[in-house]
């Protein structure tokens, strides 16, 4: 990835990731399970179904201490199964 956020944001700093993907009770805990590998801490996250049901918005706060951080983080978010998207 090719993003500038060491321009644009002092680091540490925390940043909200939101990730949507097919709703299943565990999908926040897998999400704080693949978090917890990268940055250990206790998160709190918040979760909102889609109208239907059918998916799931699971939103974390997250201390990342470098640009090399975020992308890794947002890669490994990615590439769990039942994820769509990391915002």
């Amino acid at each position: 990835m090719k993003t500038h956020f060491d321009e644009l944001l002092d680091f540490p700093t925390v940043l909200n990731f939101k990730v949507m993907g097919v709703a299943s009770d565990d999908l926040a805990d897998i999400i704080v399970a693949e978090l917890q590998t990268h940055t250990p801490d206790d998160y709190a996250p918040t979760t909102k179904q889609s109208s239907k049901g059918t998916y799931l918005s699971v939103s974390v706060k997250v201390t990342v201490t470098s640009n090399e951080h975020i992308e890794k983080i947002y890669t490994s978010l990615n590439a769990i199964e039942q994820v769509r998207y990391v915002l």
